[in-house]
């Protein structure tokens, strides 16, 4: 207990010099901590994905960019799958539900509210499947009314009745989209809603397919690979498995190179801490050398020092935890807000176990830098001849 109340008054006999060697500490937890939140929090705020469609399929145009080459010509051209690829699908997806669909933008005018809105086509029957109707009633192929997403409506205070001017006419909004998030497969919230008979001339963009059992996915992807794909590969088969293995390899590679970049800057504060131990080590040779002459142990100068830079790792590992901890959410609130808030409230990821991880890995990473900063100063001090250090002036 005596050492630790040395080290504790030689910190504060240097007060500012040890202030600012823990600011570094501060700023080093900070880093790494409010870094790897971030990254947990983007893969909280968009982990919601495939979470609702386990069971979906994904049937996109091959073009060149599949096949790494994203400067061919060919990428610019609009990319359809034709009636004929999509009834081949129908057939090899068998019992399971296959739902075609055109995506385009258009002009929409509400008040003095005017721009471009993506529009959804799909078969009135198929409209159900992928989609819950909070108000008012599903589009039909004999009405030209539209159905719009829920946060599209809240933006434009729109309701069922409410009249809209939608690619150059009059229509009037027949029905509400319940808020359904961002997807794999569709994207509703911010869109219009309509019936593929709005395009009567335009081929599907990209088939969903909803298989009954989640078990039999596999085999239905290969089915559909191999009728579409039979002479030429035509289609890219994907499933929401694949998609949410994806997406967790490349967050993973984010979140690393994210504590990556906030290691370096704690790497930096360790060097500050041993900047300032070896500068307190030649300052206090005399003193050292008095200790060592009454009967100190080596090895109890080297616990002094060591103690000092344990302080100074402590204190600047709290410091920056809590700072971090505030930092992680508003890092949380500012990706769901960048997100439009589409998957969960603002903020809440910042409380998740793993966000707590980082912070917990974070401190602990600054403690263990300081002590490490420590160790050279320390061995350095416990090593100081008696005699010779008491002669340093």
């Amino acid at each position: 207990m005596i050492l630790v109340d040395l080290a504790v008054r030689n910190l504060r006999r240097h007060a500012v010099r040890s202030v600012l060697a823990m600011v570094g500490i501060v700023i080093g937890v900070l880093a790494i901590a409010s870094l790897g939140i971030l990254g947990a929090s983007l893969s909280a705020l968009v982990g919601g994905l495939v979470s609702d469609v386990s069971d979906t399929i994904l049937v996109t145009p091959h073009v060149a960019v599949s096949s790494g080459d994203p400067f061919d010509p060919r990428n610019i051209l609009a990319s359809r799958i034709s009636d004929r690829d999509v009834a081949l699908i129908e057939k090899a997806a068998g019992q399971n539900r296959v739902i075609p669909m055109f995506r385009t933008a258009e002009r929409l005018t509400s008040g003095e509210t005017s721009g471009y809105v993506t529009v959804y086509a799909l078969r009135p029957d198929d409209i159900p499947f992928l989609l819950d109707a909070e108000a008012g009633r599903y589009p039909e192929s004999t009405s030209p009314g539209v159905m719009v997403g829920s946060l599209l409506a809240e933006d434009l205070d729109l309701r069922v009745g409410s009249r809209i001017e939608f690619a150059n006419e009059s229509v009037r909004v027949i029905g509400i989209a319940a808020e359904r998030g961002m997807g794999i497969d569709i994207n509703p919230d911010y869109a219009v809603i309509v019936t593929d008979a709005r395009y009567p001339s335009e081929e599907a963009g990209m088939v969903v397919v909803k298989v009954r059992d989640p078990a039999d996915i596999g085999e239905v992807k290969a089915a559909i690979e191999s009728q579409v794909n039979r002479r030429k590969e035509k289609v890219d088969v994907l499933d929401s498995r694949e998609v949410l293995q994806l997406y967790y390899e490349t967050m993973d590679a984010i979140s690393l190179f994210l504590l990556g970049i906030g290691a370096v800057s704690l790497f930096v504060a360790s060097v500050s801490i041993l900047n300032v131990m070896i500068i307190s080590v030649t300052e206090r040779r005399r003193e050292i050398g008095l200790m060592r002459s009454i009967g100190v142990s080596r090895r109890e100068v080297l616990r002094i020092f060591l103690y000092e830079a344990l302080a100074l790792g402590v204190a600047g590992s709290i410091a920056g935890g809590i700072l971090s901890a505030l930092v992680g959410y508003y890092a949380s609130a500012a990706a769901s807000g960048l997100l439009g808030g589409f998957v969960v409230p603002a903020g809440e990821a910042a409380v998740s176990p793993a966000v707590a991880g980082y912070i917990a890995f974070g401190m602990a990473f600054g403690v263990a830098a300081s002590v490490i900063a420590g160790l050279y100063p320390a061995w350095k001090a416990a090593g100081l001849n008696p005699i010779e250090a008491l002669r340093y002036e």
